[in-house]
């Protein structure tokens, strides 16, 4: 029986590299829904990570979460444009209760 934190990790610790890819994911996810029908290109979602002073890289961390985001079926790469995909616009949509 688990009784312990297997991590070992306060809830004060630093966040882990998947909660950090998580939050870069929702920031790009938001990004390109607040501004469609305007296209964005990956190199214009870095500079939009730039203003996060605790991205190291983010042109990495953009290109990471626009991968991830495509496997989940939220976003589409169309050559050099990220776009949400009907899903997305779909869901972003339907009211928060």
């Amino acid at each position: 029986m688990a009784t312990q934190n297997p991590t070992s990790r306060a809830w004060n610790d630093p966040a882990s590299p998947a909660t950090e890819d998580e939050k870069t994911q929702a920031a790009v996810l938001v990004t390109l829904l607040a501004e469609h029908p305007m296209q964005l290109t990956l190199d214009e979602l870095a500079l939009v990570l730039h203003g996060d002073m605790d991205c190291v890289d983010p042109e990495d961390a953009a290109r990471r979460a626009v991968l991830d985001l495509v496997g989940a079926g939220l976003v589409r790469r169309m050559d050099q444009m990220v776009l949400p995909t009907r899903a997305a616009l779909c869901f972003a949509r339907l009211p928060i209760a």
